[in-house]
């Protein structure tokens, strides 16, 4: 069987979630059985859930994250930055326009 290719959520969501500031809260999990965004339960903090399948070396899980949410985003990869969270799976990444 193959698997289920996971959509993207709407990136009119996604931008929502983005503050005055122009930062994005995230929570993080490498290793994950495949790549996906998950938006926030209604009534539930801003923080976005991202899962990636890298795995947590080197940074290479926080590149594969920025990499996940430019994509989502429809923005270029620099126009991400992470901005506190480099070692954590809550993450703050400033989102330039």
């Amino acid at each position: 069987m193959s698997r289920i290719k996971n959509a993207l959520p709407p990136r009119e969501e996604l931008e929502r979630l983005i503050d005055a500031q122009g930062h994005l809260t995230i929570r993080a999990t490498p290793n994950a059985g495949a790549n996906d965004i998950r938006l926030p339960a209604d009534g539930a903090p801003a923080v976005l859930n991202v899962r990636t399948t890298v795995t947590p070396e080197d940074g290479k899980a926080n590149d594969a994250v920025l990499a996940l949410l430019a994509k989502a985003l429809g923005c270029p990869r620099s126009a991400l930055t992470l901005v506190r969270g480099a070692t954590a799976r809550d993450k703050v990444v400033l989102v330039t326009r």
